[in-house]
């Protein structure tokens, strides 16, 4: 006689799925409470090999799924509620996608016939995330049977690879669930034999997709060609979780065909004890400058990572009808100005090895080193000057913030910039350093939602020190992620830059409106943070001068918990300085 198992139908399901997905080596979660969600939610709880963080609102819970994504370069599960929870996951899904990011959505959603009828908590969730996704699939309602019980672990594996593919990116799996949803209260009667497929598993080898170098021997002698051809290069390295292996290689590269490297502050590069001697990092300050502008319009541009921090050099190369080539592993077309002329999918890496070895072999005589002289000198007054006028500022100016911050760093520290100044300060102002420090940003969509959530995912997943640099506006709008710090005792050290809201508009020529820029541009919020911050069980302090500030970040490396430094800031005498630093710049350059 066969024996025979009571079930819980949407219990069996969402075991099978989650129990594929840790077969695959997903080893993370962050889940949000809700009702319709406890299937899924109980079978992550129910995974010693996974580790799960809950997460009240969803937003911030998506945003620490990132953090740990970006961090230990693999899916997490992302688990909510039907209805508008759904939605909250979308920011943060948009920024995954925009960089890479793999991650593996299950949203919980009413069964078919209570869409599109009025349902409470019911919205069409159909490919809810349709233009920021690389794959959606509606798992269906459950069945236990064995042919739907092995789809169900189908899916998990293929979610497994289409987010962590040779495109990394999130996916999106719809899961309706009829009610009950509780293991006990008991939906089905099956043979034991039936429920095997969904015990058992299916065998895991998937692995993530290695970037293949398939530039064609033709297209790499074209580029060898254009690159004999042109003495007047650029070489621009954009924001990318690039290594000191990219960072030899494009250095030699860059040393055979003598064109300059513009590091972008993101890119990983301008830091660690790799060869420098062709990266340059002051050119948002002399590109700027007209003449020079005029004179150095290169003929050839070799672009790898993401779009630029700096809007100087965005604005250059947005006026720039060179050959311009971008090298990404996707072959992703990325490109502002519009004017790019050929995307080469290849691992950067291997690229910039290849480009080495045919150089050895035909070594470039350049006629002259002028083009590369020209940059030399004016990379050595802009650095000049930004040494004299912000580095030996008394006065608490952003600018100085994130260099400060870096040199007194722990080496292996882990540091978050987030968006708006932040991220363009360490852009203008941070120049290289032997010290090895990774640098984390959410430039997909350069929102400065869930910036605090994000450094919380990447400091749960790591033993090294990790640092938030972070406006007052991007913090507030994430206050409610520094839950998980007390919740999870998750150690995060926070440089609070705090001008009262609106500082990078100050940049912008709206200021000049002072009337209409006063009450819709600034967003002075008057906040003491020091009471939110304390309310999230961590200590506060307020920096009043670079002495405080750099004792104190030396004495905090050894102490755990979330520690908030806050740097009260002019916003208008800090874009006076920028303006006068640029100012002697061109002076300088003239």
């Amino acid at each position: 006689m066969k024996k025979q198992l009571q079930i819980n139908r949407n219990v069996i399901w969402a075991e099978a799925f989650i129990d594929q997905l840790v077969r695959g080596g997903v080893r993370y979660a962050c889940i949000s409470p809700g009702s319709r969600s406890t299937p899924l939610a109980l079978a992550c709880a129910g995974k010693n090999e996974l580790r799960s963080f809950v997460h009240i609102d969803e937003r911030s819970g998506g945003f620490f799924a990132l953090g740990i994504a970006k961090n230990i370069r693999k899916p997490v599960v992302l688990v909510c509620t039907s209805g508008t929870a759904a939605a909250e996951f979308y920011p943060a899904i948009i920024e995954a996608y925009q960089q890479n990011i793999p991650l593996i959505v299950c949203t919980a959603d009413r069964p078919p016939e209570m869409i599109d009828c009025g349902a409470n908590q019911t919205i069409n969730q159909n490919n809810l995330y349709a233009n920021h996704i690389r794959w959606f699939f509606d798992a269906g309602l459950p069945e236990p049977t064995p042919e739907r019980m092995r789809h169900i672990r189908v899916i998990a594996r293929r979610s497994i690879k289409e987010s962590n593919g040779l495109v990394k990116g999130p996916v999106h799996i719809n899961f309706p669930f009829r009610k009950p949803f509780e293991p006990k209260n008991y939906t089905d009667i099956i043979d034991a034999v039936d429920l095997e497929p969904a015990m058992n598993g299916i065998a895991d080898d998937i692995a993530p997709a290695e970037t293949s170098v398939i530039t064609s021997t033709e297209s790499l002698n074209d580029l060898v060609s254009i690159a004999r051809m042109y003495e007047r290069g650029l070489i621009i390295v954009g924001p990318g979780d690039f290594d000191e292996v990219f960072a030899n290689r494009i250095t030699e590269m860059a040393a055979h065909l003598s064109y300059p490297i513009l590091a972008d502050g993101a890119s990983q590069i301008r830091f660690g004890r790799h060869d420098k001697r062709m990266l340059f990092t002051h050119y948002d300050a002399y590109l700027k400058v007209g003449p020079f502008i005029e004179t150095h319009a290169p003929d050839v541009i070799f672009q790898f990572g993401g779009t630029v921090s700096s809007k100087g050099l965005e604005l250059f190369l947005n006026e720039q009808d060179a050959f311009k080539v971008h090298i990404n592993p996707t072959g992703k077309w990325q490109d502002p100005s519009n004017y790019l002329k050929m995307v080469v999918q290849s691992d950067p890496g291997s690229f910039c090895a290849m480009m080495n070895d045919r150089f050895r072999e035909e070594k470039l005589e350049r006629s002259t080193n002028k083009w590369l002289t020209d940059f030399l000198k004016a990379e050595e007054r802009a650095s000049t000057l930004r040494m004299n006028m912000i580095d030996c500022t008394e006065s608490l100016f952003e600018g100085k913030i994130l260099r400060a911050t870096l040199e007194v760093i722990p080496e292996g520290s882990h540091v978050m910039v987030s968006n708006s100044m932040p991220i363009r300060d360490l852009d203008y102002f941070v120049s290289v350093m032997d010290k090895f420090i990774r640098i984390h940003t959410n430039r997909g969509a350069s929102g400065i939602d869930g910036i605090n959530s994000t450094a919380l995912g990447i400091a749960a997943t790591t033993k090294s020190p990790v640092y938030l640099i972070t406006g007052d506006l991007a913090f507030y709008h994430d206050l409610n992620g520094l839950i998980a710090s007390r919740k999870y005792d998750i150690p995060l050290t926070i440089i609070l830059i705090n001008n009262n809201g609106g500082g990078i508009f100050e940049l912008l020529p709206i200021s000049g409106y002072r009337d209409i820029f006063k009450d819709y541009f600034l967003t002075p919020h008057n906040l003491d943070f020091e009471s939110f911050v304390r309310a999230y069980g961590g200590t506060h302090k307020i920096i009043t001068s670079w002495d405080d500030f750099t004792s104190r970040l030396q004495n905090i490396n050894s102490q755990p918990g979330l520690h908030v430094y806050e740097i009260r800031t002019d916003a208008r005498a800090s874009t006076d300085l920028r303006k006068k630093y640029w100012q002697k710049v061109e002076e300088a350059m003239h």
